[in-house]
């Protein structure tokens, strides 16, 4: 039995068949037999809150194909697909369950993810061998006659890379068979059965590290509004009016003047107008949203599900919603970014504040949970703020540097761990597949060190701490953003990010214009959100405050890199 072919790859896949979710759970409704499960692993489930990609056409294609194969007994699976189940995190129970069910496994990734911004070893382009942006690989699983499997069986598994321009992979792949492939023998394991090579001692450093989701658990994805152009605006008043007049007119009047489009299936226009009205409209709803780096909007915040917002995160939100809190933004892997992927929040924070990628998007860790406001006399809940820390982890902590730090320390520490250019480097391929892990010194120079400069990284990255401005707006005019554009500085001095063809911000570094938080590179994105609109006096102080602070956040990723080395660097502890 030979299954070969390209499969569809669609992350919104319409093959919604009972048999098949049922397969890829593990359950076979035709035979009536427990199977492979891809939502399970080293058997527990997966617990991913959001595991819609394991239901991508193309995994669905993959599992029947394995169960086909495993009907007959033996036979050959070969298929290119999205490359993405050889090392994104939610497909490690499908790994396991191809190691067990094949002997022999060869994986040649073509590569050519755009999405993931990848290039050559050599740093060169690296083209898709397919007119899409999604990276592609060539999967061939071999399963041979030979009877029952043990439990302990593990398929054999070979990898192989290829980069370069499409004319080159075409070239090779022509050439190129299973024999004369240069193919490295792979041995994944538990927990996440890798389908890529790794450096094995360079991976159980990392691991040693916590986890963040471990070290913070109490997290979630940013709200979802369904509706950004409604719900979210530059400024409280906006918001309010908008509130007061949308709720106030016919469902049918509302979504045509709003331009809302047709009902999805977790927000609609009259279940929006419905949450308003019972929750008022009242003026203390009115609140600061995280909406973009730096960049800070307002918004009308109910908490209820499938009102106003789509999907508002009560569970982690409500600890922002008028609370004094400070919170962690990072995502659970990253695309390739050498600068920073994570921020800092003291506000409720949309969904995708770090990247504009859906399978990116920004998750908020509060470092301070709040008791809720129930009033019944039987909640014996805290009723004071605790820490979003975790006791074990607090135990590392204290049993390293022999006391435990203030939690705001603690938080400056990690961020200025993750902001380092060396960790970043050091731990790349790691990043790339699942949430950062913070190591932890036994230094507490060390630790004092980095927590002051994590300090001043915070301020910043809130503006509770502004510097001098290292750029001028020379040029009187309308103010309109319209086509933002950055010019290269002639000599030493900065260069001039034009919002229109006469007005520029003079001074600002290449450097600078480069930083990217995330997926946006922040001096353009700011400015590309308000075309159209004319720039106040207070944007204009904002962008010149965002223009200082990303210049030193650059100095202070260099000194935290520094106190890593004279402190003997890499590992911590």
């Amino acid at each position: 039995m030979v299954v070969l072919g390209n499969p569809p790859y669609s992350g919104h896949s319409a093959n919604t068949g009972a048999w098949i979710a049922g397969l890829l759970r593990g359950h076979d409704a035709i035979t009536g037999q427990s199977t492979g499960n891809y939502f399970a692993c080293d058997g527990q489930p997966l617990g991913e809150r959001n595991p819609k990609w394991l239901n991508d056409d193309y995994v669905k294609f993959i599992r029947f194909a394995q169960w086909r194969i495993e009907q007959t007994g033996h036979g050959i699976l070969a298929f290119v697909t999205n490359h993405g189940y050889l090392d994104n995190p939610t497909f490690r129970g499908m790994r396991e369950s191809l190691l067990r069910s094949f002997d022999t496994i060869y994986l040649l990734d073509l590569h050519g993810n755009s999405k993931k911004k990848e290039r050559t070893p050599d740093g060169g382009k690296d083209e898709n061998v397919f007119d899409i942006q999604q990276g592609v690989a060539i999967g061939i699983f071999v399963r041979k006659e030979n009877g029952q499997r043990a439990s302990e069986h593990r398929a054999r598994v070979f990898h192989a890379d290829l980069h370069g321009t499409r004319a080159v992979k075409y070239a090779s792949l022509d050439a190129s068979d299973i024999d004369n492939t240069e193919w490295r023998e792979i041995a994944p394991s538990s927990p996440s059965y890798y389908f890529v090579p790794e450096d094995g001692a360079l991976r159980e450093e990392y691991e040693r590290g916590w986890k963040i989701t471990e070290a913070m658990p109490v997290n979630s994805v940013g709200i979802a509004t369904a509706r950004d152009a409604l719900t979210i605006h530059f400024t409280k008043e906006d918001v309010w009016k908008t509130v007061l007049d949308f709720a106030s007119k016919p469902t049918e009047e509302a979504r045509q003047d709003y331009k809302l489009g047709d009902d999805a299936r977790e927000w609609k226009v009259a279940y929006a107008q419905k949450d308003l009205l019972e929750s008022g409209p009242g003026r203390g709803r009115l609140t600061r949203v995280l909406y973009r780096p730096f960049d800070i909007r307002y918004t009308y915040y109910t908490g209820n599900s499938r009102g106003f917002h789509c999907r508002p995160r009560a569970c982690v939100m409500g600890h922002f919603f008028h609370r004094e809190n400070i919170g962690l933004v990072t995502s659970r892997l990253t695309k390739g970014e050498d600068f920073a992927h994570a921020q800092v929040t003291e506000d409720i924070t949309e969904v995708i504040c770090m990247s504009p990628k859906t399978s990116n998007n920004g998750f908020v860790f509060p470092l301070w949970l709040y008791p809720s406001e129930a009033t019944d006399l039987l909640d014996t809940g805290p009723r004071e703020r605790r820490s979003n820390l975790a006791p074990a982890f607090l135990a590392d902590l204290k049993a390293k540097l022999g006391h435990t730090p203030t939690p705001e320390a603690i938080l400056a520490y990690i961020y200025a761990v993750l902001y380092a250019p060396s960790y970043r480097a050091r731990y790349a391929e790691f990043l790339k597949r699942d949430f950062p892990r913070v190591p932890l010194t036994s230094s507490r120079a060390l630790f004092d060190r980095l927590a002051a400069l994590g300090e001043e990284l915070i301020a910043l990255h809130t503006m509770q701490r502004t510097l001098p401005h290292l750029t001028r707006y020379p040029v009187a005019g309308s103010n309109i953003v319209d086509k933002v554009r950055y010019a290269e500085p002639s000599g030493a001095a900065g260069g001039r990010v034009y919002v229109n063809a006469e007005q520029y911000f003079d001074g600002v570094p290449p450097a600078v214009w480069e930083s990217h938080i995330g997926g946006y590179r922040v001096a353009e994105k700011w400015l590309k959100d308000r075309k159209g609109r004319a720039l106040s006096y207070d944007d204009l102080t904002h962008y010149k405050n965002v223009v200082a602070a990303l210049a030193r956040t650059k100095e202070l990723r260099e000194a935290i890199d520094e106190a890593i080395a004279h402190a003997g660097g890499w590992l911590l502890s």
